[in-house]
């Protein structure tokens, strides 16, 4: 049964001049969790990513310390959407600017955002986005061949609204899965006879322990 590890990128640089560049702590994170992988012992795993720098400096990390050395197939339906265009559009810019450099105020608004964006009514937005990452599933389990897997590099509010499609459950559960996503946590699927069915979701045994302090969210 082909299995899919989906893995959140690694830490960014929130409130920094460039958002899209891993941090030091991030790109230890990846270089642990592409460790981790190895240790599953996945079967000759495919490498997908999106086209955010942050996803593929994570994949290139995550396969050096994982000893796979095919290189990564680029997809753009597991780009993060873009929260400060969702910022700006629901949200007072001058609470914004308050929230700037405040990992926790910006998730309650950003939280806010995602919550009157999966409910405008004159917008599909969401639904599209939700739809590109099932369909980008679906694309990544039906090129694997025979007895392989595949490891997936792509972002937190992909991953909430993959693992709240294959629940069934609604947008207030990806937003809800989404504020709680770990940085270089993996995510399973597993491809039977009936599809895609979810194993497991943001598995971050891997930052327990003397690696604590590798744990982040942002």
């Amino acid at each position: 049964m082909p299995l899919i590890a989906i893995v959140r990128h690694a830490q960014a640089s929130f409130g920094g001049a460039d958002y899209d560049q891993l941090s030091d702590v991030g790109r230890e994170q990846a270089e642990v969790v592409g460790a981790e992988l190895a240790r599953r012992q996945l079967r000759d795993p495919a490498v997908v990513t999106g086209r955010l720098r942050r996803q593929q400096d994570t994949a290139g990390l995550v396969a050096a310390a994982a000893g796979i050395s095919v290189g990564s197939r680029v997809d753009g339906r597991w780009d993060e959407y873009d929260h400060f265009a969702l910022l700006r559009r629901y949200v007072d810019p001058e609470r914004v600017e308050l929230a700037t450099g405040d990992s926790r105020r910006f998730q309650g608004l950003l939280d806010e955002a995602l919550t009157a964006w999966s409910d405008d009514t004159k917008d599909a937005g969401w639904a599209a986005f939700a739809g590109d990452a099932a369909a980008a599933l679906e694309d990544v389990a039906a090129g694997l061949p025979k007895g392989t897997d595949a490891i997936v590099v792509t972002s937190g509010g992909v991953l909430a609204a993959l693992a709240a499609g294959l629940l069934h459950a609604p947008p207030a559960t990806a937003i809800a899965l989404n504020r709680v996503a770990v940085n270089c946590a993996i995510t399973t699927v597993i491809i039977g006879s009936n599809g895609a069915n979810l194993l497991s979701f943001n598995d971050h045994a891997h930052f327990t322990g003397a690696r604590r302090s590798l744990l982040t969210y942002r």
